[in-house]
């Protein structure tokens, strides 16, 4: 009891930490130019401070290294922080000198690298079911690597509405969280406790982000809080399994699926991948006559769902759990198609519904006039 309740007044500490801080950081972002100015692809009508992401990395280190020093092991913690900070330099000179995706990328690579080499969090071992399990060997540094520059950049790429990657990345540490503390064999606690914490230090951000937003994240904040999810995530992946790589996915259904669907969009209109657009997943809902506080909390609806249907996961069976995901792709394709994420002209599974449909109608129509021909012959 005595724990529980010295681990929740540091939560507590951590967040108030973050609502002092954000104020402060707030002005300085107008100081050294870290601003969004309006355009053509923004939703803002007035320059906005972006470092505020600052204040989340601020408490959160202040956390890890004086609240949780006791309960968290250094050799452990320092890497990440380290790791961190490279990120963190990476998101703040973007939002001040705006620098190219290539420099970014490679700013992400560097941190990466530090994770996987001086923290050693990787991936190694992969279990497939029904062929056994693989050792990655060579592999197993692209695909720590790719994993972490899909989900650092895919959180950063939803960081369109005021508050929304937020929530995105708050329900997705909790579940995160949750998942490390009840399933995790081995460091399931301590990275409960960095988790938390980060949770917290979001939570204090929050409301100065929330519609109508005072500041922004920023790349500052939208990378370090995709590079830290993947991070986390990576922490139960080292032996990786089915489920616990199915698992991480899910609860970033959001911003993965935003990601995907962005790249097909762009291939299909045969534009770079890296090219921007107003077609992103809180554009198409704007775009449809949602509200701006709507469409975010519609986004956060669906990463509850995802979130939900990650923590089935770990109950159901092999056979459910494909069952599960065949249900969920079909459901998530159909909520894609209607949106018109991809394109309001490329709905194939739509398409197949109409004319499975249709079909069925003509086929109906066709045994009525049959059995009208019968009847009156009789």
């Amino acid at each position: 009891m005595g724990f529980t309740f010295q681990f929740i007044l540091k939560l507590f500490a951590t967040m108030f930490l973050s609502i002092i801080l954000t104020p402060l950081l707030k002005l300085l972002s107008f100081k050294i130019g870290a601003v969004d100015r309006p355009g053509e692809r923004r939703i803002n009508e007035k320059t906005m401070p972006t470092a505020g992401g600052l204040s989340i990395f601020i408490s959160f280190v202040v956390a890890i290294v004086w609240e949780f020093n006791d309960m968290l092991d250094a050799k452990q913690i320092w890497p990440m922080l380290i790791a961190a900070f490279i990120i963190i330099l990476t998101g703040l000179a973007d939002d001040i000198f705006e620098i190219t995706p290539m420099q970014k990328t490679l700013g992400i690579i560097v941190a990466s690298l530090v994770i996987y080499f001086i923290g050693d969090i990787t991936i190694d071992t992969i279990s497939i079911p029904f062929l056994g399990s693989f050792q990655l060997g060579w592999l197993s540094l692209p695909m720590t690597l790719i994993w972490i520059l899909a989900i650092t950049n895919a959180v950063n790429l939803i960081d369109g509405l005021d508050g929304l990657a937020c929530g995105v990345a708050v329900i997705a540490l909790v579940t995160i969280g949750l998942i490390s503390y009840f399933f995790l064999p081995t460091n399931g606690v301590p990275l409960a406790i960095m988790i938390f914490s980060l949770v917290a230090a979001i939570a204090g951000f929050f409301p100065y982000n929330f519609h109508p937003a005072t500041v922004f994240l920023g790349d500052t904040g939208a990378l370090f809080l995709g590079f830290m999810i993947s991070v986390f995530s990576l922490q139960g992946l080292k032996n990786a399994t089915f489920i616990s790589v199915l698992t991480p996915m899910f609860i970033l259904g959001v911003p993965i699926t935003d990601t995907v669907y962005a790249m097909l969009r762009r291939y299909f209109n045969k534009k770079p991948i890296s090219s921007a657009d107003k077609m992103h997943l809180h554009h198409r809902l704007l775009s449809l006559g949602f509200t701006h506080r709507g469409a975010v909390l519609t986004i956060y609806a669906l990463a509850m769902v995802f979130a939900l249907i990650a923590l089935l996961m770990n109950y159901a069976s092999t056979w459910a759990i494909i069952l599960l995901v065949i249900s969920t792709l079909f459901g998530l394709e159909l909520f894609i198609e209607l949106i018109g994420l991809v394109g309001e002209n490329r709905q194939p599974l739509m398409h197949t519904l109409k004319f499975v449909g249709n079909r069925r109608h003509r086929q109906q129509i066709l045994n009525k006039i049959k059995h009208k021909n019968k009847h009156e012959k009789k």
